[in-house]
This record gives structure tokens, C-alpha cells and sequence, in this order.
């Protein structure tokens, strides 16, 4: 990762938009050097203000610490609601829960590290707030599986927990091994396992099969969701492209 260059110092900024400067600045050297490498010093050089301005707005380099991971927290367990709430496709809605957290891993900064590889784990609060996320997270999902499946509440948590962690821990591996598929790619591949997954379980729509190689993804975390699904619903759009692909044969649609 590229570092950043020190903030020049001297600029009056609100409240508000100097806490968030000093997030930023604390992100990079966190990501960077871990916790307890990092110190307040470097990061009021960073962020281009006295210390004294820094300790104005964060007692300590522990809550410091803590204000960041509850910021990323709620930006991944909000970006995996945001993709199951965006439809009512079963299939499609578990496609881009697996999109939140490569684009969550793929993101400006590598926030991610705080999350699933903090050096800080073994503390209670820290610990405590990465508990929330897995567990936000599992919740969700598990919505989706007890509604495709009729599964009681506790396995389709227990299925939620082990998704989410599928994802993130696929997310990881595609992002340290350096991309070395599309990203489209990569999150298809995921999420057709698992689906075949979940197909093995009694379920309550056995109409609504439509192949993962024909759902419409974002392109990015920048991509307009709205645009990728189309005017149209996205079951329709899903169903449209699947009546195309299955006039080929078998292994071409595996293929795509």
C-alpha cells in the first residue's frame, strides 16, 4: 500500500470534518503498522495537527482505535443488509450479500484489516464489535435461508454464520492472492457454491432456479445498483437471461 502524504498543517476544518480527517489519517497508519505499533504521534503527523488537536477529539489511541472499527463495522454489516433489502430474489439477494464483502475487502484503504485481521482481537471491546459484525451479518443472511428453506431459526443461523464467514474468508484470499480473477468471476464462483449448497436442503421454492452465470451483478462499489439491475425487476431480468442461456446446452452454461 502506497503511503500517504503527511497533511499539511494550519487548516481550520468543522467539527465534524476534522474528526473525520483524523479517522482517515488514523486508518492508514492502523491498516499500516497494526495497533500497538502505531502511535498518536504519527498519527497527528499524518493527519497534519498538533497532538494536543488530535486528543481534542480522541482521549486516547485505544478509543481512537475503537471509533474506526465501529465505523467499518457498520459499513459492512450495512452494505450486506443494503444488498439483501435490494431484492426480493432469493438467489440474486445472496449473489450480492457475497459482492458486499468483496467490495468491502476491495475498498480504498484496506478498512477490512480492522475487522477480520485486527492485532487486537484479544481485546474484550474490540472483540466485542468484530462478535456484532459476524453476527449482523449471519442474521441477515439467515433470513434469507430460513425464507428459501422453512428452516427453524437456529440452523438457518448457524448456516447465516457459516455463509458470512465463506465470504469474507473468499474475499480475503482473492484480495492477498492479488486479484487474480475478475471480480465478477470470483463472486459467481462463490455464490453458485453456495447455492448448490442450499439446493440441498428441503425448499420452499423449487420453481425459482435461475442459473448464477445469468444474475446481474454491480461492477463495482462505485457501480449504481439501480443501473445494474436494470428498469426492469430483477427476477424478471434474471429470468430473461436464463431463457437465452438455456437454449445452449448444459456445459455451455457451466462455462459461462
Amino acid at each position: 500500500m502506497t503511503t500517504p502524504e503527511v497533511r499539511a498543517r494550519g487548516t481550520r476544518l468543522p467539527k465534524t470534518a476534522r474528526r473525520s480527517q483524523l479517522l482517515g489519517a488514523a486508518r492508514e497508519v492502523f491498516v499500516a503498522q497494526g495497533y500497538h505499533a502505531a502511535a498518536m504521534d504519527e498519527i497527528a503527523d499524518r493527519a497534519g495537527v498538533s497532538k494536543p488537536v488530535l486528543y481534542q477529539h480522541f482521549p486516547g489511541k485505544h478509543e481512537l482505535y475503537l471509533a474506526l472499527v465501529d465505523q467499518h463495522a457498520k459499513e459492512i454489516v450495512d452494505a450486506v443488509r443494503g444488498a439483501l433489502a435490494s431484492t426480493k430474489d432469493n438467489k440474486l439477494r445472496g449473489a450480492l450479500a457475497i459482492a458486499a464483502f468483496f467490495d468491502f475487502i476491495d475498498g480504498e484503504g484496506e478498512s477490512f484489516r480492522l475487522i477480520f485481521e485486527s492485532d487486537l482481537t484479544n481485546d474484550a471491546a474490540v472483540q466485542q464489535r468484530v462478535n456484532w459484525v459476524h453476527q449482523e451479518c449471519a442474521d441477515a443472511i439467515a433470513e434469507i435461508i430460513a425464507e428459501e428453506t422453512g428452516l427453524p431459526d437456529e440452523k438457518s443461523e448457524l448456516i447465516g454464520i457459516a455463509l458470512g464467514g465463506m465470504a469474507h474468508t473468499a474475499a480475503r484470499y482473492w484480495f492477498r492472492a492479488g486479484r487474480t480473477m475478475p471480480r465478477e468471476e470470483a463472486i459467481r464462483m462463490v455464490a453458485m457454491l453456495v447455492w448448490r449448497g442450499i439446493a440441498g436442503f428441503p425448499r420452499l421454492h423449487e420453481g425459482h432456479d435461475e442459473d448464477i452465470a445469468a444474475l446481474p451483478l454491480p461492477n463495482s462499489r462505485q457501480g449504481d445498483l439501480s443501473e445494474a439491475l436494470a428498469a426492469t425487476s430483477p427476477v424478471e431480468n434474471a429470468r430473461r437471461s436464463v431463457t437465452d442461456v438455456r437454449r445452449d446446452n448444459v456445459s455451455d452454461v457451466h462455462t459461462a
